[in-house]
């Protein structure tokens, strides 16, 4: 234990001395309340009551709440050193397209082939993110923000530690089925990204990118948005998810009826955009391959390790105090009771 302000601890020769004193004074006092007689002789070696024993302690009470409020003014400390383990995060901006051809039923594999492949995505980024066995351990540490994009790109969510609200939105999203939202603005969607990471201080930040298309709607190309990146420092990968070519889409939405579509990834943009910024483009044909896309960047973009070293002092000074207190109002309630000395 140690002091914060030690000083204090100099006026503890006080009390001593005021018990020293006001011993013989309450020796005089009892002794003035006692009953007049002509001659002691009969007295000699009466015992001594134990009121009267108890009575000329009640100084050292005194001297005690003086002692304990001494040490309390000198804030009696007791510390201990500890080492913390910080786990510091990074920053990912999610942009997920959801143009209409998002709804080709291409992905799934032969497990899944009624699915289509935003619900594909949706899967495999929950695991990204949440966890998913021993393949990836998950993104607790780390902010994340949703972009979805079509014609138009939309801030579904910033930056978030929240990741059950984050996914509990994402399980909502579905193709976009009008034609005049239809689209894949890439260029906004990654200055929507971009956006979406502004603001904080973090270990690195990263845009995945994921879609199945071509830029062709938006106002700001592929290229000026990657050259936006890099100047900010942020990293995107890119991933072309789907096959190449005709695939079987929905005739409309909820329809179990399909119709040929032909599809094209523009994997040379992505590719550049992505090398741009120091990240990569992937491709993933089906739900195993975006699930191995999302292991590599997991193991590209790790979060720092900072150990943190602290001492924690808690302070005594309370319980002293009420030590000091409690014994001034029991040295009272003796005086006024049980201890009474009649004048």
């Amino acid at each position: 234990m140690s002091f914060a302000e030690p000083w204090w601890l100099a006026l503890l020769s006080l009390p001593l001395l005021a018990v020293l004193r006001a011993l013989p004074r309450a020796a005089r006092r009892l002794g003035a309340g006692a009953v007049g007689v002509a001659s002691l002789e009969s007295f000699r070696g009466a015992p001594v009551g134990a009121r009267v024993r108890a009575a000329r302690l009640l100084p050292a009470l005194s001297a005690l709440a003086c002692v304990a409020l001494i040490v309390a003014l000198a804030r009696p400390q007791a510390g201990f050193e500890v080492t913390e383990r910080v786990t510091e995060g990074i920053a990912i901006a999610m942009v997920v397209d959801v143009s209409s051809s998002m709804s080709a039923l291409d992905l799934g594999g032969e497990d899944g082939a009624d699915r289509n492949r935003l619900e594909v995505v949706k899967d495999t980024f929950r695991d990204f993110i949440a966890g998913e066995g021993d393949r990836l351990p998950g993104r607790a540490s780390d902010l994340v923000s949703l972009v979805t994009f079509g014609r138009y790109a939309d801030t579904l969510t910033p930056l978030t530690l929240d990741h059950e609200s984050l996914l509990q939105l994402s399980a909502s999203l579905r193709p976009v089925h009008l034609p005049e939202e239809d689209g894949t603005a890439i260029g906004d969607a990654i200055l929507s990204g971009l956006d979406s990471l502004a603001g904080g201080e973090h270990a690195s930040s990263v845009v995945i990118l994921l879609t199945d298309g071509s830029h062709n709607a938006g106002t700001v190309e592929p290229m000026v948005a990657a050259e936006a990146a890099r100047a900010l420092g942020v990293r995107i990968y890119a991933i072309g998810a789907g096959s190449q070519g005709r695939v079987a889409m929905p005739v409309s939405p909820g329809s179990s009826e399909t119709r040929m579509v032909q599809v094209f990834i523009d994997e040379f943009t992505l590719t550049r955009v992505a090398e741009a910024t120091g990240g990569r483009y992937y491709r993933a044909t089906d739900a195993e391959g975006l699930l191995a896309v999302y292991e590599e960047i997991d193991q590209l973009e790790k979060g720092r390790n900072v150990a943190r070293h602290y001492q924690r002092r808690v302070d005594f000074y309370p319980w002293f105090l009420a030590l000091a207190m409690i014994l001034v109002l029991l040295r009272a309630g003796l005086d006024a009771t049980a201890l009474r000395v009649a004048p």
